[in-house]
């Protein structure tokens, strides 16, 4: 009669947790962005056979294919039947908080080049000063030439880093808001002045080493995205190694459990799919957002070569039989504030995949609550299938709240409900997450592609 709480250790073999574990941390040390995100995704399905959609020639009723948007952004999807029966979808978002250089980032300052950046998403400023910090991106230079940027990832690669006053001088007693302030988060980047020059030496000896290293010049920054992420890299935490410690665990941890769990899929009933989105961390804007429309138009494309002849009509069709997964991650209870939540209601790290019925704010502002009658068939088929969860919402009412893509399929008419792991320090540079959680996770995805 009582709801009882398991915890995943004591349910899953240590061995099992640990190869899953591993092979997770290998993709979070390269998976830093959503660019390179979608490189080491593409690259594991191309090795698993999937192929671009725009390649296909074969059975339009068996396909394993994708289609990358922009580089920043993909769908999969395994066909198995005719896509007018609907499918089932795992959604997860592959952008995190980070720092962007802004579009004229270099300028010297009392003898010292900085870049200037833009905070990116929801961040706590104060995470960000001094510690080492990479960069990654690309410029596309005034001749049309793409060029790659990364540094800090290798062992003989300067970092950078984003100095914070000394508590010898700051005594100032001020609001968190009004004492770390977004402009002042500036990146040093250098500070030999260049042999010669009288004004901005320091500057141009940083834009000499551009100019060497990338062939790249100050104006070419207006036309780059640099991304300023940790330099800090995953890493198992506590004395029992329970825990993995990453930068963007919100929400490649979906991601990863996702990939994993359309690759290993087996007896699909009905065709299934992941989308991994970007933006949802600024509002799913954009043409790789959930917003965009991309992933509709792969849909469509499969249903014509399925020969469907007015494919919008049937769209409509597929998405309101579809299932979605709203993969992402929830605030796990952490012993040092548990005044936040409502601990009746909260996850707890090592219990199992957290299920969501709704996120939203102040009233279940702009949010998707799942419906009792898809909540229960999500129930169904987890507990028939042995995988272990756990209830959670976002905190206490009114306290705050959190947005996932959920409700932009929704609007299209699936029904959809939230599902990912308990972390703590969500949004920081290290967040936490619980290595059995990490792969209870990707058991319950792997049902529900299975069972739904």
């Amino acid at each position: 009669m009582k709801m009882e709480e398991k915890n995943v250790w004591h349910s899953r073999g240590r061995e099992e947790i640990e190869d899953f574990a591993k092979d997770y941390i290998d993709f979070m040390r390269v998976a830093k962005t959503e660019r390179l995100t979608v490189r080491v995704v593409e690259g594991q399905l191309k090795r698993a056979g999937f192929i671009p959609l725009e390649e296909f020639a074969g059975n339009p009723l068996d396909m394993a294919v994708y289609q990358v948007n922009r580089k920043k952004s993909l769908a999969v999807f395994r066909i198995v039947d005719d896509l007018k029966k609907g499918m089932t979808l795992i959604v997860a978002h592959i952008d995190s908080p980070r720092l962007d250089l802004k579009p004229k980032p270099l300028v010297e300052d009392e003898r010292i080049a900085l870049f200037k950046t833009h905070y990116y998403g929801g961040v706590k400023k104060y995470h960000w000063l001094n510690i080492p910090l990479e960069v990654h991106g690309v410029v596309f230079r005034a001749d049309g030439e793409e060029v790659e940027i990364h540094i800090g990832d290798k062992p003989e690669d300067p970092v950078f880093t984003i100095p914070d006053l000394l508590p010898h001088l700051d005594k100032e007693d001020q609001k968190i808001s009004e004492k770390f302030q977004a402009e002042q988060l500036n990146l040093i980047v250098g500070t030999i002045p260049l042999s010669g020059e009288e004004k901005e030496a320091v500057k141009m000896n940083v834009l000499k080493i551009l100019q060497e290293r990338y062939g790249i010049n100050e104006e070419d920054f207006v036309s780059a995205e640099i991304e300023v992420v940790p330099a800090i890299p995953p890493r198992e935490v506590g004395l029992d190694k329970s825990l993995v410690g990453a930068y963007g665990q919100d929400d490649r941890v979906c991601a990863y459990t996702a990939l994993r769990a359309i690759l290993e899929a087996q007896n699909l009933p009905r065709s299934v799919g992941i989308i991994l989105l970007d933006k949802e961390e600024i509002g799913s804007d954009g043409n790789t957002g959930a917003k965009a429309r991309f992933y509709l138009k792969a849909i469509r494309s499969i249903l014509k070569l399925q020969g469907v002849k007015d494919s919008e009509y049937a769209l409509d069709e597929v998405l309101e039989k579809t299932a979605v997964i709203s993969a992402d991650v929830c605030a796990g209870v952490d012993p040092n504030y548990k005044d936040v939540h409502d601990l009746h209601n909260a996850p707890r790290l090592g219990y199992g995949v957290a299920l969501v019925k709704y996120t939203g704010s102040r009233g279940k502002y702009s949010t998707n609550d799942a419906h009792a009658e898809f909540v229960g068939r999500i129930r169904k088929v987890l507990n028939e299938n042995g995988v272990i969860w756990q209830v959670a919402t976002f905190g206490k009412v009114d306290r705050g709240g959190a947005g996932t893509v959920a409700k932009y399929f929704a609007e299209k008419g699936s029904d959809v409900v939230d599902m990912g792991p308990a972390l703590l320090g969500m949004h920081s540079p290290f967040e936490i997450v619980s290595k059995a959680d990490l792969y209870e996770t990707y058991r319950a995805y792997k049902v529900l592609l299975e069972n739904l």
